[in-house]
């Protein structure tokens, strides 16, 4: 926190000795990364339909932020305001139209966007893929041209939009797969890897540094958000080189031990298996250890040292997802140490997520409970009913507690 308010009072200082017309732009030009300066909480947006209703929800659940992927809605093309990944060619004007109706809501009511499509020319999200993994964009460069064109056309559609914070290239990449690296498994496994795929398709780091290249030529000020290699693992930024441009914020999604915080651990009863509980002993990379918050934190730290070694201050990192099956036991106890490390360490947080309306899985505000045979009984008729949400349930209460705490914000402003 200190450290974001020097940034802030440096920033000051500089544009105080400035001309006006010199300080207009200097502020255009920080107003976004600005918002970054100090810790934001905020929450995930993976509705198949968006709506206004949602938006108000979040704000008046005192959410800061929130990451929209619009990869899910509907559309008249293949994929929602690309028209077809498989030959990328311009956006999708009703689509486009459509995207600035949503953020228009989150400007509504006072809520920043980071945009992450699922997918981008030549890799298409496995959920809109029949449930295909698509490595193109991994394996020939060629994809990287339209993915880097598309981003562009991105940029220009929504140049100098203010509820804007940030453009995320592409959800939990997956640069790595069938190159014969180990998913999981010691950090130090990426360094011959890396040595071996450098300047590949494969380079990650090379890949976003081509296309924020492309989205620069348009828009200058926009920060870029970054997902790290393997699904978006902490430890997988650990072989990476600091990026070229200085408004990048890198992000990592929190899943980890994923044997407890998938649904299939909770299914581990019906099937007569004994449920992982956290803490406790669950296994990782084919072994069984004890999770606690420490051994989350040991597990994040390798992620810290690489960013402190890097000269990457805290709010440039964000934890843009995170979170655990409702049902599973301990989900309260390890969303909660989960954020202690994220408080502690000042980086930005998005748990995943806010009233998703295809699943209610991590629907925190339900708590621990089923949604009951009237829910269903409604949806089978085509309704759209509201969920039985009950916010004083433990794992809400976490959630709450943090969102409601107060901040300083980028204005230096108690809120």
């Amino acid at each position: 926190m200190l450290g974001a308010l020097r940034y802030i009072a440096a920033v000051m200082l500089m544009t105080a000795v400035l001309p006006v017309s010199v300080q207009a732009s200097v502020s255009q030009s920080n107003e976004k990364m600005n918002f970054w300066a100090t810790p934001q909480d905020g929450t995930n947006q993976f509705n198949q339909t968006p709506t206004e209703k949602w938006f108000k929800a979040a704000a008046d659940a005192d959410v800061e932020w929130v990451r929209i992927t619009f990869s899910k809605w509907d559309s008249q093309s293949k994929d929602f305001l690309a028209g077809n990944l498989d030959n990328y060619q311009s956006l999708v004007p009703e689509d486009l139209a459509k995207l600035k109706e949503v953020i228009g809501w989150a400007e509504k009511y006072q809520l920043k966007v980071v945009l992450a499509p699922l997918g981008l020319p030549g890799s298409r999200w496995a959920q809109n893929n029949s449930g295909k993994r698509d490595l193109r964009l991994w394996n020939d460069k060629k994809w990287w041209e339209q993915s880097s064109r598309y981003w562009k056309d991105i940029a220009t559609a929504l140049k100098g939009n203010k509820t804007i914070v940030a453009y995320n290239i592409i959800n939990e990449p997956i640069a790595e797969m069938g190159t014969g690296l180990a998913e999981h498994g010691d950090p130090s496994r990426y360094d011959a890897w890396y040595k071996k795929y450098q300047g590949t398709s494969h380079d990650l780091p090379a890949f976003y540094n081509k296309v924020i290249a492309a989205i620069r030529e348009v828009d200058k000020n926009t920060p870029v958000m970054v997902d790290a290699g393997w699904y978006a693992q902490a430890p997988a930024f650990t072989y990476w080189p600091k990026l070229e441009d200085n408004k990048v914020l890198y992000a990592f999604h929190m899943y980890e031990p994923f044997d407890f915080t998938n649904r299939k651990n909770f299914l581990r009863k019906k099937n007569g298996k004994k449920m992982y509980t956290y803490p406790g002993k669950i296994p990782y990379a084919g072994k069984e250890q004890y999770w606690d918050e420490q051994a989350l934190e040991n597990w994040l730290n390798p992620f810290f040292d690489w960013a402190k070694t890097n000269n990457i201050p805290a709010n440039h990192l964000v934890a843009s997802e995170f979170g655990a099956y409702r049902k599973n036991p301990g989900t309260a106890a390890y969303m909660e140490d989960l954020l202690s490390i994220f408080e502690r360490k000042g980086v930005h947080w998005g748990f995943y997520s806010f009233r998703e309306d295809e699943w209610d899985g991590y629907d925190y505000e339900m708590g621990n409970k089923p949604l009951g045979w009237k829910y269903w009984q409604a949806v089978e008729k085509g309704e759209s009913p509201d969920r039985p949400w009950n916010q004083t349930n433990k794992i809400w209460k976490v959630l709450d507690q943090e969102l409601k705490d107060d901040t300083i914000t980028a204005t230096g402003k108690s809120e």
